[in-house]
C-alpha cells in the first residue's frame, strides 16, 4: 500500500552535503523533510579523512559547528606540490595569503556527528532514517518522490526536491543526462605515520603514475590518497604491510623520513561525471550526485558544500509560490556554472598534464612548478579558487 504527501521541501540523502542544505535553510526559517538510506549514527565512526577547504570552514562557521569540529580537525598551513624526478615545485602558506589555514582535515564521521547533532535540534527537520528512494519524477507543478520506509511504501510530492545522495544510482532521472569519464585509475586511501612530523603540511606529488597525497591528520599522522593504473593500485592492495610501506617509500621519496605504519586500505575507481542540467522542474542535484570529481586538490566535496550553501541562500530569497519554476532553476544553475565546472576542468587537466611522461613535458611542468612559486599573483588567484570557488 503506497502512502501519498506532500510538503515544500524534501531532501533525499542525510549526509554532509543534505544535512548542510536543511540546516541552511532552517537557518532562514525554512523546515525541510529529509531521506537517509542509512540506519542513524551508521556514519558516526568512519574514519575517512576530508580535506575541508577555508570557504567550506567558514560555512560551518555560519552553522555554529566549527568551534565543536575545530579541536577534532587537523590544520593544513601549507601545500608542498612537486613533481617527481624534478626540482621544480611550489609551495603554498596560508601566512601568505591572509587566512589561518588552507584548509582542515577532519574525519568524515565526526563533521557527521556534528551535523546530525546540530538536526536533532531543530523542530522543524525531520528525518526519515532507513529511507530508501526508489524514484524521483520531475513535475509541472511538484517533484514526486517514491520511496520505503518501515517496510511501507511512500509517495511525497513537494514543491522542491533536491537530491544529496552522494551519487548512489537511482537510475535515471526525466530531463537529466549524465556524462562519464572514466580515468581507468583507482585511488587507494589509508592513513599512514612517518619518522618525521607533518608541521601542517600536506604534500602533492605528481608522478607518471599518477598523484599521490599526504595530509596531515592527527598529531604524527598523513591521510594517503595513492592514486595509479587500476591494475597496479589493486596489487598495491595485496602486499603486506611492510612491503607497501617500503613502496610508498620508493614512490613518495624521503620528505617525511621513512613510513612507519599503515592503517586499513581501501580502493576505489576514479572517474569524472556530472549531469547535464543539474535541474529539473521542482528538482536540483547537488554534491557528488550532481558532479563527481578527481581527488587531486580536494576539490569535489567543497564543490558540493557550496552547492548546499549557495541552494539555501537562493530558496530563502525565492517567494515559495515560485519555488521549482524555470526562472529560480536558471538562476541556481548560473550561480554554479563557474563553480563546478572550473572544479571539473581544473582536476581533469591536473591529471591530463601531470600523469604521464611525454617526452620534453616533464621539464615543461617543473619550469611551470618554479614559475608559480615566483609568481605572487598565481599563487593568490590559485588559492583563492580552491579556496572559495569563483567568488574568492
Amino acid at each position: 500500500m503506497s502512502r501519498t504527501t506532500e510538503q515544500d521541501m524534501l531532501i533525499v540523502g542525510g549526509g554532509p552535503v543534505g544535512a548542510t542544505l536543511a540546516l541552511g535553510l532552517q537557518l532562514k526559517g525554512i523546515n525541510a523533510t529529509v531521506l537517509e538510506a542509512r540506519a542513524r549514527g551508521a556514519a558516526h565512526q568512519d574514519q575517512r579523512a576530508l580535506a575541508l577547504s577555508y570557504g567550506s570552514i567558514l560555512i560551518l562557521q555560519r552553522l555554529g559547528l566549527w568551534d565543536e569540529l575545530q579541536p577534532k580537525a587537523t590544520a593544513i598551513n601549507t601545500i608542498h606540490v612537486s613533481q617527481r624526478g624534478s626540482l621544480g615545485r611550489s609551495l603554498l602558506k596560508a601566512e601568505e595569503h591572509g587566512q589561518p589555514a588552507l584548509g582542515y582535515v577532519l574525519s568524515y564521521g565526526d563533521l557527521s556527528a556534528a551535523l546530525d547533532a546540530a538536526i536533532q535540534q531543530f523542530p522543524g527537520i525531520t528525518v526519515h532514517y532507513e529511507a530508501e528512494a526508489l524514484a524521483i519524477e520531475p513535475g509541472h507543478d511538484l517533484a514526486q518522490v517514491t520511496y520505503q520506509y518501515q517496510g511501507q511504501t511512500y509517495t511525497s510530492q513537494a514543491k522542491m526536491v533536491a537530491l544529496a545522495d552522494g551519487g548512489r544510482s537511482l537510475g535515471d532521472i526525466p530531463g537529466l543526462e549524465r556524462e562519464t569519464k572514466h580515468y581507468g585509475h583507482d585511488a587507494l586511501v589509508s592513513k599512514v605515520s612517518c619518522e618525521l612530523a607533518h608541521d601542517n603540511i600536506a604534500y602533492e606529488r605528481f608522478t607518471p603514475a599518477g598523484p599521490v597525497a599526504l595530509l596531515p591528520n592527527g598529531s604524527r599522522y598523513f591521510s594517503l590518497v595513492w592514486t595509479g593504473k587500476a591494475e597496479e593500485v589493486q596489487a598495491l592492495l595485496a602486499l603486506d604491510d611492510a612491503a607497501f610501506l617500503e613502496a610508498l617509500h620508493t614512490h613518495f621519496g624521503d620528505r617525511v623520513g621513512r613510513f612507519l605504519t599503515v592503517g586499513k586500505r581501501l580502493t576505489f575507481p576514479l572517474k569524472l561525471s556530472y549531469l547535464k542540467p543539474v535541474t529539473a522542474p521542482h528538482l536540483v542535484v547537488i554534491g557528488n550526485a550532481a558532479q563527481t570529481m578527481h581527488p587531486v586538490a580536494g576539490q569535489g566535496f567543497n564543490v558540493g558544500m557550496r552547492d548546499a550553501w549557495e541552494l539555501a541562500q537562493l530558496l530563502a530569497s525565492t517567494p515559495l509560490p515560485t519555488w521549482g519554476h524555470e526562472a529560480m532553476m536558471q538562476a541556481y544553475q548560473a550561480s554554479r556554472k563557474a563553480d563546478t565546472r572550473g572544479g571539473l576542468l581544473f582536476t581533469d587537466f591536473l591529471i591530463n598534464v601531470f600523469s604521464n611522461d611525454i617526452v620534453g613535458l616533464r621539464k615543461i611542468r617543473s619550469l611551470g612548478l618554479g614559475l608559480m612559486d615566483m609568481v605572487p599573483f598565481a599563487k593568490q588567484h590559485l588559492v583563492s579558487k580552491m579556496s572559495f570557488g569563483p567568488k574568492g
